[in-house]
C-alpha cells in the first residue's frame, strides 16, 4: 500500500460520510425501530456520551450539520488510527 492510495481512501472516506451522512439520519433509524418493535428499547438507558457534541449523528443537537458530523467522525478515525500506527512504526524500527 502507498501513499496514493490511503490519500484517495481518505478523500472517497471524507466525501461518502458528507454526503451518505444525510441518507443514514432517518429517524429512528434502523436499530431504533426493531429495538421499539422487540420492545427492546423499554429497558434502553441513556448512554454516558448522549450530551457530547456529535451524538445522535449531529454536531451540538442540530439535524442541519449531519454531513458535518459524519466528516467529523472520519476525521477522527483517521487521526487516531493514524496516530496508533505511526507509533507502532515507531517502536518497530527501534528493534
Amino acid at each position: 500500500m502507498n501513499k496514493r492510495f490511503f490519500a484517495w481512501f481518505a478523500v472517497v472516506s471524507l466525501v461518502l460520510a458528507g454526503a451518505v451522512s444525510y441518507f443514514a439520519d432517518s429517524d429512528p433509524d434502523g436499530l431504533d425501530h426493531v429495538t421499539e418493535q422487540h420492545g427492546i428499547a423499554e429497558h434502553a438507558r441513556e448512554h454516558p456520551l448522549a450530551g457530547s457534541p456529535l451524538a445522535d449523528y449531529a454536531v451540538g443537537g442540530d439535524d442541519r450539520f449531519t454531513g458535518l458530523a459524519g466528516v467529523l467522525g472520519v476525521v477522527a478515525t483517521l487521526a487516531l488510527a493514524g496516530g496508533l500506527f505511526w507509533l507502532l512504526r515507531k517502536r518497530s524500527d527501534v528493534r
